[in-house]
């Protein structure tokens, strides 16, 4: 059996479809699903059962001979959430238990971490898990301050053998990840996702106004990465058990705002039109121009196969998902 917590929500069930491709069997969608259509992320795939968050450790127990991996891929997400006694409560208090329990239990754990935990990247993008690296790293918001905490403390257990681990575990630090099932996150779509109906309509896309003089509007920076990429180095980890540690999840290849709202206009099949606005004074002082992905870890790991070129994977994207009835994966 394997524990997909936020398994309705965007990567989570982009995983959940790829362990059914997979031939994996007895998944367990561990969500809130709410009261519009987020459950149609999971309505394609065959599921053992739908566990409410509140009942998790219950629905573990009662099955604790039988889970082999809990993916945890629930959080609070919003890099714009204020209540900070929530997220430290979701995400770090829950990752706490989890990770005891699978230690207790002989189960995998493979998590989700965030290249929020990078701040504004001035300490870099490489994923080094050693106490004093991590130390270094400032987070600019709660969300990101929240996965980094969890972070910091496995990397304290594992190195000091604190406490006892999983037989496996690994957290992934995902970068800015795009794809099919995201339509139920509002403000934190990604913005290819944002772009497409003002592209469809006619519409200029709309991007924001650079704040910094070393980048033109527009030419923010971002290491954009596939969802299908995400899913398969998840795929990778769940085949290679003797692979722990803490991993970036992004393409190596940082890309501008701009090449991301062509390539949408592309993929739909329209001229590039595109207007910039000014940036919310909110988040200027918290704004990252530049991220980029060390992916040269996981390469050590040996994972080996390529990530999607951004182009492509935005066509997939747009022709594939978005432009259809059925955007649903």
């Amino acid at each position: 059996m394997i524990i997909i917590t936020g398994g309705a929500g965007f990567i989570g069930s982009n995983l959940v479809a790829g362990l059914e491709e997979h031939g994996c069997k007895d998944l367990v969608v561990c969500d809130v699903l709410g009261t519009e259509d987020k459950w149609r992320n999971i309505a394609k795939r065959e599921l053992r059962d739908i566990v409410y968050p509140e009942r998790l450790f219950d629905y573990l127990q009662t099955h604790a001979d039988e889970i082999d991996c809990i993916f945890h891929m629930g959080a609070i997400s919003s890099t714009t959430e204020s209540d900070a006694d929530l997220i430290a409560d979701t995400n770090i208090a829950l990752s706490r238990r989890l990770w005891k329990w699978c230690a207790r239990n002989d189960a995998r754990f493979i998590y989700a971490s965030s290249a929020a935990t990078y701040g504004d990247g001035e300490e870099g993008f490489v994923d080094d898990q050693s106490i004093d690296s991590l130390a270094k790293l400032r987070p600019l918001n709660a969300y990101g301050w929240s996965k980094h905490v969890f972070d910091r403390r496995v990397a304290r257990v594992t190195t000091e053998g604190l406490e006892s681990a999983p037989p496996q575990w690994a957290g992934l630090k995902f970068f800015n990840v795009y794809g099919p099932n995201e339509y139920h996150k509002g403000e934190q779509m990604s913005v290819v996702c944002k772009l497409y109906p003002q592209i469809v309509a006619g519409a200029a896309a709309r991007l924001f106004k650079s704040h910094n003089p070393s980048y033109e509007d527009g030419g923010q920076l971002r290491d954009f990465v596939w969802v299908g990429d995400c899913v398969d180095v998840m795929l990778w980890l769940y085949d290679n058990k003797e692979v722990n540690g803490l991993f970036n999840v992004g393409t190596g290849k940082a890309r501008s705002f701009k090449d991301l709202a062509e390539a949408s206009f592309t993929a739909a099949g329209k001229e590039p039109k595109i207007n910039y606005m000014d940036m919310p004074e909110t988040l200027q002082e918290k704004y990252q121009y530049y991220t980029q992905a060390d992916m040269g870890k996981l390469q050590a790991a040996g994972y080996t196969k390529a990530f999607t070129e951004l182009e492509e994977g935005i066509r997939l994207y747009i022709q594939n998902f978005m432009s259809n009835n059925d955007p649903y994966r």
